[in-house]
């Protein structure tokens, strides 16, 4: 059957977006900024923490993988969608195919334990401010990065394993702008009631335990500042807490509008409308959310900018005054 799969089905075609030939050329600048200002915004969000020793906490430490795995994520499917558009030429090899699905789990994944890990880190650091450099060590705070890529990797694996296992035949057109596993299981002429089996079980191992934590992490916060008047260093724990329960709402919103779409009438439109959201637009507002709603990233990046000024004013007041010396030097050998 796997020899068939391959043969028969050497690659899809990726319908992507509904849009109008004339609409092509305002889309693609569109989609192209949205993801310019995606890299860039958490690729300086990665910068800021690693030049700033201020930064160098646990939520710092996690928040920079969350910045990595947001450019890691929007790559997956955004060039290929892009160049689609672009260039209408629509095909996907097999392989490719697979490959984007692979990342694309992987990365969702990573993303969603992160902000779980997140949660525990706030949660600690209200609930236990005595304790939260005891408890939040490096080395632990390395255990839970690893074991989020750990899982994830296991997850997105254990997928795309069993998707090899699936036949395709005549059909292979994608009614998306990348390879998504449940149309490819729609596409398939294969039993597919393991892979549905794996996505039910597997889903609630990386979305719903993670949201239970969440809520469980931020229920206690709350009964927490309830009972104790919040401290000065509480009350800098909370400020960071505003930024996370922004993108927390963002990435979950966007997944409940994912699932709910399933179900509707326009099931497709509406699947592609919420993975826009979900894999373009909440990657690129995560850097907006962090630095306009957090005091030390906006310090941090106010101490960035005003060094690169600094150091271009230096520079020119330096070759004003070598220029000055050898003029002078020049005219004086006359």
């Amino acid at each position: 059957m796997r020899g068939e799969n391959q043969s028969s089905v050497s690659e899809f075609l990726l319908l992507g977006l509904p849009i109008w030939p004339e609409q092509q050329a305002v889309f693609f600048a569109l989609f192209l900024g949205m993801y310019l200002i995606t890299v860039l915004g958490n690729l300086l969000i990665i910068l800021l923490i690693r030049l700033d020793s201020r930064l160098h906490t646990p939520m710092y430490f996690f928040l920079s993988h969350l910045a990595f795995t947001d450019v890691s994520f929007s790559s997956v499917t955004v060039p290929k969608m892009l160049m689609n558009v672009q260039t209408e030429h629509l095909s996907i090899s097999y392989p490719g195919c697979i490959s984007q699905m692979y990342f694309y789990i992987l990365f969702g994944c990573v993303d969603n334990l992160l902000l779980a890990v997140m949660a525990y880190d706030r949660y600690v650091a209200i609930c236990h401010p005595l304790y939260y450099t005891t408890i939040m060590k490096e080395d632990l705070c390395v255990l839970l990065v690893a074991g989020s890529w750990i899982l994830s990797c296991g997850s997105a694996l254990l997928h795309t394993l069993l998707l090899t296992q699936v036949s395709f035949c005549a059909d292979n057109i994608i009614p998306h702008f990348f390879c998504s596993l449940p149309i490819l299981l729609r596409l398939s002429c294969s039993n597919t009631s393991v892979n549905e089996l794996v996505i039910f079980t597997a889903g609630a191992a990386v979305v719903i335990l993670p949201l239970t934590g969440i809520l469980v992490s931020y229920g206690r916060i709350g009964a927490s500042i309830l009972k104790v008047p919040p401290t000065k260093g509480i009350h800098k724990a909370l400020s960071t807490c505003g930024s996370h329960l922004s993108v927390v709402s963002l990435f979950y919103g966007t997944i409940m509008a994912l699932y709910f779409s399933s179900s509707s009438s326009n099931s497709n439109d509406n699947d592609m409308i919420a993975s826009l959201m979900y894999t373009v637009v909440t990657p690129m507002l995560n850097p907006f959310i962090y630095s306009l709603r957090n005091r030390d990233m906006k310090l941090a990046l106010e101490i960035l900018f005003r060094n690169i000024v600094f150091t271009n004013l230096r520079n020119r007041n330096m070759k004003g005054t070598l220029g000055g010396l050898f003029k002078r030097e020049i005219f004086f050998s006359k």
